[in-house]
């Protein structure tokens, strides 16, 4: 198989294989109107498998939602045809509108207006709560 390099912009690099297209769909992609590539199970020297996605535009990505799903992930900005900036994901401190509280007695599932506010609660088990209401984040 052969995919194109991109000339200007990013490349999210060492996906666990398989979550490729969750970060498709928290990120919005399917809204981009350039190129997008999901490159899945490409084979790894550190995890064995992985994934790629290739977005041909320079755009924001929302990097707690990267960290939400997987740490491993490394963000790659391409100009001219070279990288310019590599980053590394943490988790974040806090998720803001990126999962929705279950909770149906929660503020949150009453008042449409008010942010989905996670906070991180356990670092060594990922698990997020809701600000409001602390139910777990699933």
């Amino acid at each position: 198989m052969n995919i194109d390099s991109i000339t200007n912009g990013i490349v999210i690099d060492h996906i666990e294989a398989g979550k490729s297209m969750e970060i498709y769909k928290y990120l919005g992609l399917e809204n981009l109107d350039c190129s997008v590539a999901i490159i899945k199970n490409v084979k790894s020297k550190r995890t064995g498998k992985k994934d790629i996605i290739k977005i041909d535009d320079d755009i924001d990505i929302n990097m707690d939602i990267l960290g939400y799903i997987d740490t491993n992930i490394t963000v790659n900005i391409i100009k001219n045809g070279e990288i310019i900036k590599k980053a590394h994901i943490e988790l974040p401190e806090k998720l803001v509108n990126i999962v929705k509280c279950k909770n149906p007695r929660c503020i949150t599932s009453v008042e449409q207006e008010i942010e989905q506010v996670f906070n991180l609660t356990d670092r060594k088990n990922k698990t997020y709560r809701c600000k409001y209401c602390e139910m777990q984040a699933k």
